[in-house]
C-alpha cells in the first residue's frame, strides 16, 4: 500500500547527514569537555551543537536534500 502524501524520504541525504554528523561531533566534544572541566568548551561545543541544524537547513535548500536537484539516490 503507498502512502497518499508521498514518501518523505527518511533523511538519506547529504544535508541531513551532514547535519547529524556535526551534531554528534558536538555532542562528543561537549561530554568530553565537561568531563574534564572545560565549560568554556561545553559551550562551543553547544554553539556548534545549534550550528548542525541550520547548515542541514541551508544544504537542504541549496539542493542537497531529499527532493533536491543535486540528491542522487541510491538504488537498494
Amino acid at each position: 500500500m503507498t502512502n497518499p502524501i508521498g514518501d518523505p524520504g527518511h533523511g538519506h541525504s547529504p544535508a541531513a547527514w551532514t547535519s547529524v554528523i556535526i551534531m554528534l561531533i558536538a555532542i562528543s566534544i561537549g561530554t568530553v569537555a565537561l568531563f574534564l572541566g572545560e565549560i568554556w568548551l561545553v559551550w562551543a561545543s553547544a554553539g556548534l551543537l545549534v550550528l548542525g541544524p541550520i547548515l542541514g537547513f541551508i544544504l537542504s535548500k541549496a539542493g542537497y536534500g531529499v527532493n533536491g536537484p543535486k540528491y542522487q539516490p541510491k538504488a537498494h
